[in-house]
């Protein structure tokens, strides 16, 4: 005979904490980097690689720019000549590094 309880239980949540769902975390975090360009040392520190790095295996790869380019509609500012400097939109940076992880590194062994 198989028997069941039932049991209610309080845990008290501590003052200054709250407890949120994994979607309202995401919307959060995703909301932080709206409006917030990032600039070549800022992606440099966010993805734990180097400048030259980047350009190799994301920005300079044809299949990427296409995508990417502010020239096509994208959300990566390229500079023209010396004395400016690259511009990232945050937010569809941060989108697609996180979408095209497997293609950034793939072939990299």
């Amino acid at each position: 005979m198989k028997q069941n309880l039932d049991v209610s239980l309080s845990i008290p949540v501590p003052e200054g904490l709250v407890i949120i769902s994994e979607v309202e975390l995401k919307e959060l975090q995703n909301n932080s980097l709206k409006g917030v360009y990032w600039s070549m040392r800022d992606l440099e520190k966010r993805i734990n690689k180097k400048q030259e790095w980047i350009k190799k295996n994301i920005l300079l790869k044809q299949e990427f720019k296409k995508e990417i380019d502010v020239e096509y509609g994208g959300f990566v500012y390229y500079p023209d000549g010396s004395g400016q400097s690259w511009s990232f939109q945050a937010t569809k940076m941060a989108e697609f590094l996180e979408d095209n992880f497997h293609k950034i590194f793939v072939n990299r062994r």
